[in-house]
Protein backbone atom coordinates (compact mmCIF):
# COMPACT_ATOMS: atom_id res chain seq x y z
CA UNK A 1 0.00 0.00 0.00
CA UNK A 2 1.11 3.34 -1.13
CA UNK A 3 2.29 5.23 2.01
CA UNK A 4 0.27 8.66 1.00
CA UNK A 5 0.04 12.23 3.27
CA UNK A 6 -0.58 15.61 3.59
CA UNK A 7 2.43 17.25 5.49
CA UNK A 8 1.29 17.91 8.55
CA UNK A 9 2.80 21.84 8.70
CA UNK A 10 3.03 22.93 5.09
CA UNK A 11 3.06 26.10 4.02
CA UNK A 12 0.42 27.53 2.31
CA UNK A 13 2.69 29.30 0.05
CA UNK A 14 4.59 25.47 -1.01
CA UNK A 15 3.86 23.70 -4.46
CA UNK A 16 3.84 20.83 -3.36
CA UNK A 17 1.86 19.06 -0.54
CA UNK A 18 1.69 15.61 -1.12
CA UNK A 19 4.14 12.58 -0.09
CA UNK A 20 4.06 9.48 -1.77
CA UNK A 21 6.21 6.73 -0.68
CA UNK A 22 8.35 9.31 0.24
CA UNK A 23 8.50 10.92 -2.56
CA UNK A 24 7.22 14.60 -3.12
CA UNK A 25 4.45 14.27 -5.88
CA UNK A 26 5.03 16.46 -8.59
CA UNK A 27 1.29 15.76 -10.00
CA UNK A 28 0.12 17.82 -7.06
CA UNK A 29 0.15 21.01 -6.76
CA UNK A 30 -1.57 23.99 -5.00
CA UNK A 31 -2.89 25.91 -7.78
CA UNK A 32 -2.06 29.35 -6.31
CA UNK A 33 1.00 29.06 -6.02
CA UNK A 34 1.62 28.04 -10.16
CA UNK A 35 -1.25 30.65 -11.42
CA UNK A 36 0.50 33.62 -13.59
CA UNK A 37 -3.01 35.01 -14.92
CA UNK A 38 -4.64 37.41 -13.08
CA UNK A 39 -8.38 36.27 -14.45
CA UNK A 40 -7.36 33.09 -12.26
CA UNK A 41 -8.08 33.83 -8.82
CA UNK A 42 -7.41 30.45 -6.32
CA UNK A 43 -7.83 30.39 -2.80
CA UNK A 44 -4.78 28.41 -0.78
CA UNK A 45 -4.39 24.84 -0.19
CA UNK A 46 -6.99 24.10 -3.30
CA UNK A 47 -4.68 21.20 -4.90
CA UNK A 48 -5.12 20.56 -8.66
CA UNK A 49 -4.35 16.68 -9.89
CA UNK A 50 -2.51 15.83 -13.56
CA UNK A 51 -0.85 12.35 -14.65
CA UNK A 52 1.20 14.78 -16.91
CA UNK A 53 1.93 18.24 -15.81
CA UNK A 54 -0.40 20.20 -13.67
CA UNK A 55 1.76 23.20 -14.75
CA UNK A 56 -0.64 23.03 -18.01
CA UNK A 57 -3.29 23.96 -15.98
CA UNK A 58 -3.53 27.58 -17.17
CA UNK A 59 -3.16 26.88 -20.92
CA UNK A 60 -5.53 23.60 -20.94
CA UNK A 61 -7.92 23.24 -17.84
CA UNK A 62 -8.46 27.41 -17.99
CA UNK A 63 -7.76 28.29 -21.27
CA UNK A 64 -10.38 30.38 -22.11
CA UNK A 65 -10.04 33.02 -19.31
CA UNK A 66 -6.91 34.81 -20.99
CA UNK A 67 -5.88 38.31 -19.12
CA UNK A 68 -7.33 41.09 -21.87
CA UNK A 69 -11.30 39.54 -21.41
CA UNK A 70 -13.22 40.36 -18.57
CA UNK A 71 -14.08 36.81 -17.21
CA UNK A 72 -12.65 35.90 -14.37
CA UNK A 73 -12.52 32.64 -13.01
CA UNK A 74 -12.46 32.40 -9.02
CA UNK A 75 -11.76 29.33 -7.13
CA UNK A 76 -11.82 29.13 -3.29
CA UNK A 77 -10.11 27.62 -0.47
CA UNK A 78 -9.43 23.64 0.02
CA UNK A 79 -11.09 22.55 -3.34
CA UNK A 80 -9.83 19.09 -4.66
CA UNK A 81 -9.89 19.26 -8.59
CA UNK A 82 -8.88 16.01 -10.26
CA UNK A 83 -7.18 15.80 -13.93
CA UNK A 84 -8.33 17.18 -16.64
CA UNK A 85 -11.28 19.21 -15.20
CA UNK A 86 -12.12 22.28 -17.83
CA UNK A 87 -13.52 25.57 -17.04
CA UNK A 88 -15.03 27.39 -19.88
CA UNK A 89 -15.66 31.10 -20.28
CA UNK A 90 -17.70 33.45 -22.76
CA UNK A 91 -14.51 33.78 -25.19
CA UNK A 92 -15.37 30.06 -25.75
CA UNK A 93 -19.18 31.19 -26.73
CA UNK A 94 -20.86 31.94 -30.08
CA UNK A 95 -23.59 33.57 -31.19
CA UNK A 96 -26.52 31.46 -31.72
CA UNK A 97 -29.76 33.86 -32.46
CA UNK A 98 -28.16 34.36 -36.01
CA UNK A 99 -28.33 31.68 -38.95
CA UNK A 100 -24.49 31.14 -38.64
CA UNK A 101 -22.74 30.50 -35.61
CA UNK A 102 -19.46 31.27 -37.51
CA UNK A 103 -17.11 34.03 -36.20
CA UNK A 104 -16.81 35.35 -39.55
CA UNK A 105 -16.16 39.25 -37.75
CA UNK A 106 -13.21 37.58 -35.75
CA UNK A 107 -11.34 35.63 -38.57
CA UNK A 108 -12.02 38.72 -41.49
CA UNK A 109 -12.59 41.52 -39.34
CA UNK A 110 -15.99 43.84 -38.66
CA UNK A 111 -15.01 46.10 -41.93
CA UNK A 112 -14.71 43.09 -44.24
CA UNK A 113 -17.90 41.16 -42.81
CA UNK A 114 -19.73 44.00 -42.35
CA UNK A 115 -20.34 43.85 -38.83
CA UNK A 116 -19.24 44.01 -34.89
CA UNK A 117 -18.56 40.60 -32.98
CA UNK A 118 -18.91 40.50 -29.36
CA UNK A 119 -18.61 37.72 -26.97
CA UNK A 120 -21.84 36.67 -25.54
CA UNK A 121 -21.57 37.27 -21.52
CA UNK A 122 -22.08 35.45 -19.21
CA UNK A 123 -19.91 36.48 -16.16
CA UNK A 124 -17.22 35.33 -14.22
CA UNK A 125 -17.65 31.84 -13.21
CA UNK A 126 -17.11 31.25 -8.91
CA UNK A 127 -16.10 28.10 -7.38
CA UNK A 128 -17.04 27.83 -3.59
CA UNK A 129 -14.58 26.50 -0.96
CA UNK A 130 -14.39 22.87 0.08
CA UNK A 131 -15.41 21.39 -4.04
CA UNK A 132 -14.57 18.47 -5.32
CA UNK A 133 -14.65 18.62 -8.77
CA UNK A 134 -14.39 15.01 -10.70
CA UNK A 135 -12.22 13.54 -13.17
CA UNK A 136 -12.86 15.73 -16.63
CA UNK A 137 -15.28 17.65 -15.37
CA UNK A 138 -16.95 20.57 -17.56
CA UNK A 139 -18.02 24.01 -15.60
CA UNK A 140 -19.55 26.10 -18.49
CA UNK A 141 -19.54 29.91 -18.36
CA UNK A 142 -20.52 32.38 -15.53
CA UNK A 143 -21.94 29.27 -13.22
CA UNK A 144 -21.42 29.41 -9.10
CA UNK A 145 -20.90 26.29 -7.80
CA UNK A 146 -21.80 26.69 -3.81
CA UNK A 147 -19.36 25.58 -0.74
CA UNK A 148 -19.11 21.99 -0.22
CA UNK A 149 -20.20 20.80 -3.14
CA UNK A 150 -19.61 17.52 -5.41
CA UNK A 151 -19.08 17.83 -8.98
CA UNK A 152 -19.10 14.05 -10.77
CA UNK A 153 -16.56 12.94 -13.56
CA UNK A 154 -16.93 14.34 -17.05
CA UNK A 155 -20.37 16.14 -15.61
CA UNK A 156 -21.37 19.01 -17.90
CA UNK A 157 -22.49 22.02 -15.44
CA UNK A 158 -24.57 24.13 -17.03
CA UNK A 159 -26.66 25.66 -14.21
CA UNK A 160 -25.63 27.06 -10.52
CA UNK A 161 -25.15 24.40 -8.11
CA UNK A 162 -25.72 24.85 -4.92
CA UNK A 163 -24.05 24.38 -1.86
CA UNK A 164 -23.36 20.64 -0.54
CA UNK A 165 -25.04 19.41 -3.52
CA UNK A 166 -24.04 16.63 -5.74
CA UNK A 167 -24.65 17.01 -9.51
CA UNK A 168 -23.22 14.49 -12.12
CA UNK A 169 -24.07 13.93 -15.51
CA UNK A 170 -24.43 15.50 -19.02
CA UNK A 171 -25.60 18.25 -18.53
CA UNK A 172 -25.60 17.69 -14.96
CA UNK A 173 -27.84 17.22 -12.46
CA UNK A 174 -28.70 17.08 -8.73
CA UNK A 175 -28.24 13.22 -6.96
CA UNK A 176 -28.78 14.70 -4.01
CA UNK A 177 -27.91 17.25 -0.99
CA UNK A 178 -25.40 15.76 0.74
CA UNK A 179 -26.63 17.17 4.46
CA UNK A 180 -30.23 17.92 5.31
CA UNK A 181 -30.63 21.76 5.83
CA UNK A 182 -29.92 22.53 9.36
CA UNK A 183 -26.62 20.76 8.83
CA UNK A 184 -25.71 22.76 5.76
CA UNK A 185 -26.90 26.06 7.45
CA UNK A 186 -24.54 25.55 10.05
CA UNK A 187 -21.95 24.67 7.50
CA UNK A 188 -22.16 27.59 5.89
CA UNK A 189 -22.38 29.89 9.14
CA UNK A 190 -19.01 27.74 10.48
CA UNK A 191 -16.82 28.43 7.29
CA UNK A 192 -14.32 26.35 8.63
CA UNK A 193 -12.25 27.01 5.49
CA UNK A 194 -11.69 30.25 6.80
CA UNK A 195 -10.35 29.47 10.30
CA UNK A 196 -6.24 29.49 10.70
CA UNK A 197 -4.83 26.56 9.14
CA UNK A 198 -3.65 25.36 12.24
CA UNK A 199 -7.18 25.22 14.11
CA UNK A 200 -7.89 23.44 10.67
CA UNK A 201 -5.30 20.99 10.95
CA UNK A 202 -5.85 20.11 14.78
CA UNK A 203 -9.83 19.22 14.05
CA UNK A 204 -9.78 17.54 10.97
CA UNK A 205 -11.03 15.08 12.13
CA UNK A 206 -14.65 16.89 13.46
CA UNK A 207 -14.60 18.40 10.03
CA UNK A 208 -14.01 15.20 7.66
CA UNK A 209 -16.17 13.49 10.09
CA UNK A 210 -19.97 14.51 11.12
CA UNK A 211 -19.28 16.28 14.24
CA UNK A 212 -21.51 19.67 13.85
CA UNK A 213 -21.76 20.32 17.30
CA UNK A 214 -17.74 20.54 17.98
CA UNK A 215 -17.43 22.54 14.74
CA UNK A 216 -19.71 25.21 16.15
CA UNK A 217 -18.42 25.33 19.71
CA UNK A 218 -14.61 25.68 17.93
CA UNK A 219 -16.47 28.82 15.69
CA UNK A 220 -18.26 30.00 18.45
CA UNK A 221 -14.99 30.19 20.28
CA UNK A 222 -12.63 31.68 17.74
Amino acid sequence: MNDCKIHEKISPDSIYPLVMDGQVSKNHVFLKNIITNPNIIVGEYTFYHDFTDPYNFEKYNAGYFPPNMPDKLIIGKYCSIANGAQFISSVANHHMDGFSTYPFAVLWGASQTGYEYYFPKKGNTVIGNDVWIGTEATIMPGITIGDGAIIGAKAVVTKDVPPYTIVAGNPAKMIRARFDDETIDALLKIQWWNWPNSIVVKNAAAIVGRDVKKLLAIHSNL
